[in-house]
């Protein structure tokens, strides 16, 4: 009766040994592994340098007075000139009233679309197979959240509704004739007559007189902070712009930004502006209350002031991206490289021989490469450095562009050799 449970202890004995051995050599083997490696892989690196400054725009303040206001236009939008950008009311029950309105010529609306296409009503079956697919597209664009077309194919659905109600229904069944819809449609055009008439007395439309991009945020600076001022500007200037808090116009509905060029002004340094030149391109990287990159011309270095510097920088481009942005921190990229990444313990220097064909003369030269791991052998890779990082470099693969040459020049995923000992091209690693 006791074999059983001895057996037992004995076998898990045995396993417990058997797996102290089995990590005690993976240790060993570990530790005594008289090389380590790493990954090798694509990268980009900037010189860059931060900067907080204030976006200008040609702007000109909407106004407006009213209980409720309702802007037509969404946030950077293009706004054509005599168009109404925002709705005035002088009272919430005037606002409601205006939402009945709507929904009213709404109704309207699919009544009239769905007695234009009553003529083209089949029978039932067909009729409840484009009621489904109507459903199905609706739900599908609501669930990509794709909204461009929304209307329309609710519109379209409900129309399809009327249709099967109208070939179909019948007075005992609760369906709507075409007499119905027809009889329908005049009490909606009553409703809204009336209704109009009473909106004229409360409710008032704020047009512009001349085409812009229309934003919803006024935040003072609007005329504190102009294009036409802009060279004036000093880093003093500046300093107290932030430090200030303009106070908000109440009576403003919004504002039209007149040009499609903006600017971005900020101090800098001498030795930091010693890396712009006026007319040249940099790159302006925005990552808080706006993520993305845009090229912007630098307008103006200004005269240096007490060590520091007015930078004016000018671009047309993210126009519509950038109405709610002010004052900003952002990343000024002067120069970016692009190469391979790998770690500096990799990077080797080493003399290698050549002997010229022709004369047969051999010259000995210094080239600097990284050992790669190809099969079960370490195969030297010549590189060259183009900027250097802490802990990492970033190289370019040396190519020698003969055909059938090129293929065993570096390359990001190739595993690379960090550190060993006695290492030369062709060695068995593996």
């Amino acid at each position: 009766m006791k074999q059983g449970p001895l057996l037992n202890r004995i076998l898990m004995l045995v396993l417990f040994a058997a797996l102290l051995i089995y990590l005690g050599v993976y240790v060993w083997d570990s530790m005594n592994d008289p090389f380590t490696t790493a990954t090798a892989y694509a990268c980009t690196v900037d010189d860059a340098m931060e900067a907080t400054g204030f976006l200008v725009r040609e702007e000109q303040v909407i106004q407006g007075n009213g209980a409720v206001v309702d802007q037509l236009f969404n946030e950077g939008e293009k706004v054509a000139r005599g168009q109404t950008v925002a709705v005035l009311y002088g009272s919430a029950e005037a606002a409601e009233r205006r939402n009945t309105l709507l929904a009213l010529e709404n109704e309207r609306d699919q009544l009239q679309y769905a007695l234009t296409q009553s003529a083209d009503a089949g029978d039932n079956a067909r009729l409840s197979g484009e009621i489904i697919d109507a459903i199905t597209t609706l739900r599908s664009s609501v669930a990509s959240e794709d909204f461009t077309r929304l209307e329309d194919q609710t519109l379209e659905l409900k129309s399809l509704i009327y249709q099967r109600a109208d070939a179909f229904g019948t007075e005992e069944e609760g369906g709507t004739t075409v007499a119905e819809m027809q009889n329908r449609i005049q009490e909606l055009n009553a409703q809204i007559s009336a209704l109009q008439s009473q909106s004229s007395q409360d409710t008032t439309r704020v047009t512009v007189s001349q085409p812009g991009t229309f934003s919803g945020m006024v935040d003072g600076f609007e005329t504190l902070l102009t294009p036409d001022g802009l060279e004036n500007l000093t880093p003093a200037d500046l300093d107290k712009l932030s430090a200030q808090t303009p106070q908000q116009d109440t009576t403003a509905v919004g504002k039209l930004i007149t040009s499609s060029t903006w600017y971005f002004v900020c101090a800098l340094s001498e030795e930091e502006a010693a890396n712009l030149t006026e007319g040249k391109d940099i790159t302006v990287r925005f990552s808080r209350d706006w993520s993305g990159s845009v090229d912007m011309e630098v307008e103006r270095l200004g005269p240096p002031q007490g060590g520091r510097m007015t930078v004016i920088l000018s671009t047309d481009r993210f126009l519509a991206d950038t109405t709610l942005l002010r004052k900003q921190t952002v990343d000024l990229v002067f120069r970016s490289k692009s190469g391979i990444r790998v770690p500096t313990q990799a990077i080797r220097t080493e003399e290698r021989s050549e002997t010229n064909e022709e004369t047969g003369e051999t010259t000995v030269r210094q080239v600097t490469g990284v050992y790669a791991i190809v099969g079960v052998q370490a195969e030297f890779k010549e590189v060259t450095v183009v900027d250097q990082r802490e802990g990492y470099c970033v190289v370019t693969p040396v190519t020698t562009g003969v055909p059938g040459t090129d293929k065993k020049a570096l390359r990001s995923g190739d595993e690379i050799i960090v550190t060993g000992k006695d290492l030369f091209d062709g060695k068995v690693v593996r």
